[in-house]
């Protein structure tokens, strides 16, 4: 069985819980005997695999031939007066004109055809203003990959690839597998771009299967894009367990108590619900401190408001933790871990605070609550209840502790290995149901 993957983020260059999820999914494929090939905008900055069965791309490293490049200017055609493109492109048709479109495409096909032969098309993997057409680029790439690679079966994680997923198919034949792993929706709510919305929707249409990393995601796919329930699998992530850097030689401080907030300062993960809960609990508890350890666009807003407050002397911003080891420093640090996310597809962080003996209070509105039932959940809006959910933990230990001790025993039946095998037989049941 091979399977031709695209991702979009891959350790040690991350920026959040997608690349650890591509990491672990793509650990538990191998772990059942699945041969990856796993693209990625750029490898640079990834070591070497010594497994066999494991082939990582960077699409900034593949040589466009003539022939395909030909092959894709005769994409455009004339009809009736009436331009006809790539199906690849009709997720934007709602939003932008076709002509707009076409420009776009167009402009891409134009820069190959200037080039000589075995074009290198440019990548950065980053997010920043050239993401859209970096999409694009991908998707060129994933129709090349279709042509040129061998495979059983194709899988995409989240929106940014799944048109690249879209271009294998469509060159290939082979079935396509989308996973979805946060909609634009849980990234920017109310203010969800257009764009990413129906280039989403439509890749999740498009997909023969949907794999969803929760019930709270599938429902809200089914909610959002209308999607059949019955065509969305839903295979939660996991988390690793063995590996603990340095866990043990990282001593709480006995006077104070260290409360974690960690991940992207933006709206999604409710960080505005943490500060004012902040607030509350220090009105209660005096030898508390908050730690805010990421970065984000509400960064600004919300270090004029702890100033506002009259707390900055207890709360704390890190900023972007560059590293994997500052992130395990602060985990080992702190004596419990808030995650108030407004909307959580999944929460892998949630995993890695129990691993640190860390107990956690949760969103109900995360798909990690599915799992996690030992842990404190509560409403995101409902900060009054949050802060006494930090405060009944910090001043009781024991129900700090058994907390901790049920979540450990959850989290043994949760692998990588188990989560791979499931997308294995998911592999095996849509190839029978394509006859292939």
């Amino acid at each position: 069985m091979k399977v031709l993957m695209f991702g979009w983020e891959y350790p040690p260059s991350i920026s959040g819980g997608l690349g650890t999820a591509c990491y672990g999914i793509t650990q538990g494929l191998l772990h059942n005997n699945v041969e990856v090939t796993l693209v990625l905008p750029t490898a640079k900055g990834i070591p070497p695999t010594d497994n066999e069965n494991l082939k990582i791309i960077g699409a900034d490293r593949i040589g466009l031939s003539s022939d395909f490049k030909e092959r894709l200017g005769k994409t455009f055609t004339l009809e009736k007066g009436q331009e006809m493109f790539s199906p690849l492109l009709s997720p934007y048709d709602t939003a932008l004109s076709a002509e707009d479109v076409l420009v776009d495409y167009r402009k891409i096909v134009e820069e190959l055809n200037r080039k000589g032969s075995d074009t290198i098309l440019s990548f950065t993997g980053n997010y920043g203003r050239d993401l859209m057409a970096e999409v694009f680029r991908y998707s060129i790439i994933g129709e090349y990959l279709g042509l040129t690679e061998q495979f059983d079966i194709i899988h995409s994680h989240d929106w940014m690839t799944m048109l690249a997923g879209l271009g294998a198919k469509r060159t290939s034949g082979k079935p396509f597998i989308a996973q979805i792993h946060a909609t634009e929706f849980d990234r920017s709510g109310e203010s969800a771009n257009d764009n990413i919305c129906n280039l989403e929707r439509y890749g999740l249409q498009q997909a023969d299967r949907v794999i969803a990393v929760s019930y709270y995601t599938k429902n809200l796919v089914v909610e959002k894009y209308g999607l059949d329930p019955h065509k969305i699998t839903v295979i939660h992530n996991a988390v690793e367990k063995d590996k603990q850097l340095e866990r043990l030689g990282i001593k709480k401080n006995l006077d104070e108590k260290y409360v974690l907030f960690l991940g992207r300062v933006t709206m999604q993960k409710g960080p505005d619900y943490f500060i004012e809960a902040a607030n509350l609990v220090l009105q209660k508890l005096s030898n508390v401190r908050f730690i805010m350890a990421g970065s984000g666009d509400m960064m600004p807003k919300l270090i004029e408001r702890a100033a506002s407050l009259k707390i900055t002397d207890r709360f704390h911003f890190t900023g972007f933790l560059n590293n994997r080891q500052q992130v395990e420093r602060m985990y080992a640090m702190s004596d419990l871990y808030v995650m108030p996310s407004v909307s959580e597809p999944f929460g892998i962080t949630a995993f890695e605070a129990i691993i640190y003996d860390v107990p956690i209070i949760l969103s109900k509105q995360s798909g990690v609550s599915e799992v996690l039932k030992g842990a404190m959940k509560v409403d995101f809006w409902d900060v009054p209840k949050l802060a006494s959910a930090i405060v009944n933990l910090l001043e009781n230990e024991n129900l700090a502790r058994e907390m901790v001790n049920n979540c450990k025993n959850e989290l043994q039946s949760i692998h990588w290995n188990t989560a791979g095998s499931k997308m294995k037989n998911l592999y095996h049941t849509q190839l029978f149901a394509n006859n292939l």
